[in-house]
């Protein structure tokens, strides 16, 4: 089993940065790709971005290719979200999760952490 926790959201203005990290227990977590979602009131939640078992591959949502970053190291069982050049509109809850192989489907993650609000002021 993986838990997942994710942290460091908060208030930050427009074209600002922030980084959300995803801490993960249990003795599987480099047996899974690790995603990020989000989702906005009144939205559907949204794939944001995947990382691959071992780092290299790595898959962004058109939304925020360019801006955001995905990455992991294995050896802390922490998975990171880098966000730059923030919008109003990636104010969501964003969610870390594990599925067994890379996918931007949410229903083939099998692990979620509780979620962390990132809000993006105009």
């Amino acid at each position: 089993q993986v838990q997942l926790v994710e942290s460091g959201g908060r208030l930050v203005q427009a074209g600002g940065s922030l980084r959300l990290s995803c801490a993960a227990s249990g003795r599987t977590f480099s047996s899974y790709a690790l995603g990020w979602f989000r989702q906005a009131p009144g939205k559907e939640r949204e794939f944001v971005a995947v990382v691959s078992r071992n780092g290299y591959m790595t898959y962004y949502a058109d939304s925020v290719k360019g801006r955001f970053t995905i990455s992991r190291d294995n050896a802390k069982n922490t998975v990171y979200l880098t966000m730059n050049s923030l919008k109003p509109e990636d104010t969501a809850v964003y969610y870390c999760a594990a599925t067994p192989s890379v996918s931007t489907k949410f229903d083939e993650y099998i692990y979620w952490g509780q979620g962390t609000q990132v809000t993006v002021s105009s």
